[in-house]
């Protein structure tokens, strides 16, 4: 089989494994994991006094890390012959491993807020989810919190 439709096939295989791994979970305010579904919550009421723009770091499960070694390791090895081959492949699966986690990371990293409430009990909390929906202080809010810990702030 030619480097090509080696090169081919590979990228298919690792597409499909990155696509069958599953899109990361949701830090939205609004999404609920299927664990998450018919759970009791405690809902607390409270006042919004700051909100702050923060940046959800994205996924590392490894996929785009092993998926760019794989792909950086084929196209390094068709660089020189005999040992030139080897170092290249080492060389090219090192970078390509490197490459393959920034994409995966960035691609995924999401735009998040940090909604800091005081709650009529008069606690302050803070709970950071992903930016799909607008809060402002001085806004009457809800804050539900999960049997696992998790909270979210909702109108």
């Amino acid at each position: 089989m030619n480097s090509v439709k080696i090169m081919a096939t590979l990228t298919v295989v690792l597409v499909s494994s990155w696509l069958l791994s599953g899109c990361p979970a949701s830090m939205s305010g609004s999404a609920y994991s299927r664990e998450q579904a018919r759970q009791t919550q405690e809902v607390q009421l409270g006042i919004v006094q700051s909100v702050r723009n923060v940046q959800i770091e994205g996924t590392k499960s490894g996929v785009g890390a092993v998926g760019g070694a794989a792909l950086g390791g084929l196209a390094g090895h068709q660089i020189g012959g005999g040992t030139g081959q080897i170092a290249g492949a080492i060389g090219g699966a090192v970078l390509g491993g490197v490459a393959g986690a920034a994409v995966e990371e960035g691609v995924t990293r999401r735009p998040g807020l940090e909604i800091t409430v005081r709650l009529d009990n008069g606690r302050m909390v803070a709970v950071t989810q992903e930016a799909d929906e607008p809060f402002n202080p001085g806004e009457r809010v809800r804050v539900l919190t999960g049997y696992d810990g998790t909270s979210r702030v909702t109108h």
